[in-house]
């Protein structure tokens, strides 16, 4: 097992940490940060992208980016590779490439295996506790630190299973008010559900780290209980959440007709404007699964086909309603 690096005592006042356990094998895991073709889909916090100039991994080489925020700032970066032990470490000198600008440390990622699990910890160090302190405070680093390996371990995730369930829907609805159809709760209560079902809200807190807690009630009185959280929210473009089957006191239950399906589902919702139309595409997994959850989880995908079309025809009648 590969020791976790150990922070010098003369650096404390100028660290800053966060790390994640992953439920992936360390080698994809690593594989995620190294690869260009895939470092680009997660890294950066809730609502950010990344575009990649360069990226040359190996000692002495340079991975030049620019992160997007959501507020359409730019953010430049440039890093550059000190030591790598693969699939154990990666040490990196980082800075923005701009002179005089902030963002000056020098980090390390671990990459630990614990069981079938990858524990992910990166360690800053600033050069002055300053400079940490104005990172955690105006920039909230550590939020944003904790908040990209959440997406890493959602991208991996994805990456994990070889057989995704995807459904597409293009809608003749502007992608604003589609986006709105599963955001408030007003308008769920017009569609979300198998039909003929009436829904229940317990709560709805649409935010990255909010939750949306309800039942679906049939006709004949009885009901079903679902939990989502939010994970990353992009208005109005993306929603990443974890779904589970739920009592009404809001707990993890299993699926009420199958014993071996997922206790969670990791689902990525992204709505693309198309020629004035809308392009709804849902991909979802097992997640945190055992093989035979993942098993259960591909044998349903007709079912799931069945369930979702019924959903969205749902969704495509109150659209056009309004």
């Amino acid at each position: 097992m590969a020791e976790r690096p150990r922070p010098l005592v003369e650096t404390l006042d100028r660290e800053m940490a966060v790390s994640r356990l992953i439920e992936a094998p360390r080698d994809l895991v690593y594989a995620a940060w190294t690869d260009p073709a895939q470092a680009g889909l997660w890294w950066g916090p809730n609502g950010f992208t990344t575009t990649i100039r360069e990226m040359n991994v190996r000692p002495g080489g340079l991975w030049i980016f620019t992160m997007h925020g959501p507020d359409g700032r730019d953010y430049p970066n440039r890093i550059c590779y000190r030591e790598l032990d693969p699939p154990r470490r990666i040490a990196y000198d980082h800075g923005s490439g701009v002179a005089g600008e902030p963002g000056q440390f020098q980090a390390v990622a671990a990459f630990e295996e614990v069981g079938a699990g990858t524990r992910v910890t990166l360690r800053a160090v600033f050069p002055t506790a300053e400079e940490r302190d104005l990172a955690v405070r105006e920039f909230n680093a550590v939020e944003g630190g904790n908040q990209t390996l959440a997406r890493l371990e959602a991208h991996v995730a994805l990456r994990m299973e070889p057989d995704p369930f995807v459904i597409t829907r293009v809608f003749d609805a502007p992608r604003d008010l589609i986006f709105k159809a599963w955001s408030e709760e007003e308008r769920l209560a017009h569609w979300w559900g198998p039909r003929g079902f009436a829904l229940e809200v317990a709560y709805l807190d649409f935010r990255d780290g909010g939750g949306f807690h309800y039942g679906m009630k049939a006709p004949e009185g009885f009901s079903m209980w679902g939990r989502i959280q939010y994970r990353e929210i992009v208005p109005p473009s993306r929603i990443v959440t974890v779904l589970h089957f739920s009592d009404e006191q809001g707990g993890i239950t299993r699926h009420p007709m199958s014993a071996t399906w997922p206790l969670r589902t990791l689902n990525v919702l992204t709505l693309a404007e198309q020629g004035g139309k809308t392009l709804l595409t849902l991909e979802s997994v097992p997640f945190q699964a055992t093989e035979k959850e993942r098993a259960t989880f591909r044998e349903g995908h007709a079912s799931m086909v069945n369930g979702y079309t019924g959903t969205f025809d749902m969704l495509d009648q109150y659209l056009s309603r309004i």
